[in-house]
């Protein structure tokens, strides 16, 4: 098994994989024609060979079904021989709708399916675990992932006690996508972790640190736009020069402080990507307010200082 940046899963070797954004109009619809030149783009100028669809950045939790089902289907049919492996995120607050998108999940020919907790209603181990396995058997011949992102969702339940035997509750179980900050709950991951499983780290700057406690590969949203630049650092963490591999760290860590000084969120991530790939993304849907163009072009500007 081998992967990429950009997104995700489902090898055993370091590679990133990229959460794609989510396409807009002026007048906020969903635009679907810009995902053929944006699969080219991250395949072409980033290196990214497998996506995660309909996540955190690609604002999941703003869109409607249908609309989730159309970005879906349209993914998948722009980056099914291009990309190594397309995952498309089905988690919802409801439980039904979450069954609903992984069985079109499963109709489209999605590669595997990722579940972030419901949030409003916060439920404790035993009840998440019942949720993943509740999604999970309405396709369950996809790889499942769990997704765990508790900045966003204020689940704190360590992922190590979800995995606990979840194979017995969820066969087609292969990993998670770990978005949280504390290491030592990943790496009790890791060391339980099955040999068919993927765990994937989602700090982007953090990644190395992940890397060396025992990550598969990454999920990320700044692999959009640095992709390329992990992909190097990820080749020199695997041929041992440490030193490179941090150097590389620092650089990113370098931009995301800089953002986060002046308020980085996903509409800052969403137009520093447009300024820099030239794609024509749209604007975020509310609540998330669209990114002032001042702040924009600083960023960028400290982009291109420390890359270009």
């Amino acid at each position: 098994m081998t992967w990429s940046l950009v997104f995700l899963l489902d090898y055993v070797l370091h590679h990133i994989c990229r959460t794609v954004f989510l396409l807009f109009s002026r007048n906020s619809e969903v635009n679907l024609s810009v995902i053929g030149p944006y699969v080219d783009y991250l395949k072409e100028k980033q290196g990214i060979k497998g996506i995660f669809v309909n996540g955190t950045t690609g604002e999941s939790m703003s869109l409607s079904v249908a609309e989730r089902k159309d970005l879906a289907e349209e993914w998948c049919l722009r980056a099914k021989g291009r990309m190594d492996n397309v995952i498309i995120h089905v988690g919802c607050m409801s439980l039904k709708d979450s069954q609903d998108l992984a069985r079109h999940a499963a109709e489209i020919g999605a590669d595997g399916i990722a579940v972030i907790s419901p949030s409003f209603f916060k439920p404790r181990t035993a009840a998440l675990r019942r949720f993943l396995q509740e999604v999970a058997s309405a396709a369950p011949t996809l790889p499942f992932y769990y997704y765990q992102i508790p900045s966003l969702t204020g689940v704190n339940v360590p992922v190590r006690d979800v995995i606990e035997d979840i194979e017995n509750l969820i066969p087609s179980f292969r990993g998670v996508k770990f978005s949280g900050s504390d290491l030592l709950d990943f790496g009790q991951c890791v060391s339980y972790s099955q040999p068919h499983w993927s765990l994937l780290y989602g700090v982007d700057e953090q990644l190395l640190a992940g890397l060396a406690m025992g990550a598969n590969g990454g999920v990320g949203s700044t692999y959009n736009y640095v992709g390329c630049y992990f992909n190097q650092m990820i080749s020199a963490f695997e041929t041992k020069d440490l030193v490179k591999a941090r150097t590389i760290q620092f650089k990113i860590q370098e931009l995301v402080s800089y953002a986060i000084k002046r308020g980085f969120d996903t509409g800052v991530n969403k137009q520093l990507m447009a300024e820099v790939s030239g794609l024509h993304l749209g604007p975020p849907r509310l609540p998330l307010m669209p990114c002032c163009p001042d702040l924009a072009q600083l960023i960028v500007q400290k982009y291109r200082s420390i890359f270009v």
